[in-house]
């Protein structure tokens, strides 16, 4: 189940870079998912893919509303801090995980450390003293 998943991500992420549905680029697409090497070290669980794609679609109202939060009220702070990887993460989990939180506006992963740390940008509104 997790290596439709990880081939579902794949040929998902060749789809949204390529933008085009003809029969030779699905197999193309195909073609690749299959082909790029995969990482045999931790299994993911069906149950962090479906929290992680859960995840996914609660951030879309998320950004729509942080979007509109940073043109009527404007953020003018902004840090830099780290964020520990959730255990046992594969790699396909981790892509999800940067994509998640670079998809708001307010963060943005700047590095991806192996050691387990995300580094991410915030923006924030400034505190009243």
């Amino acid at each position: 189940m997790i290596g439709f998943l990880d081939i579902s991500l794949r040929l998902t992420i060749w789809f949204l870079l390529t933008s085009d549905f003809s029969l030779p680029n699905i197999l193309i697409g195909v073609a690749i998912a299959f082909l790029i090497p995969r990482c045999r070290t931790v299994p993911g669980t069906f149950k962090d893919w479906l929290r992680t794609l859960w995840e996914s679609l609660v951030a879309i109202p998320q950004a729509f509303i942080e979007a509109v939060e940073i043109i009527f009220r404007p953020h003018n702070e902004e840090d830099t801090t780290r964020e520990r990887v959730k255990p046992n993460r594969t790699p396909g989990l981790i892509f999800l995980d940067v994509f998640l939180i670079t998809f708001t506006p307010k963060t943005i992963v700047l590095k991806y450390h192996d050691d387990g740390w995300y580094e991410v940008h915030r923006i924030r509104r400034r505190r009243r003293v």
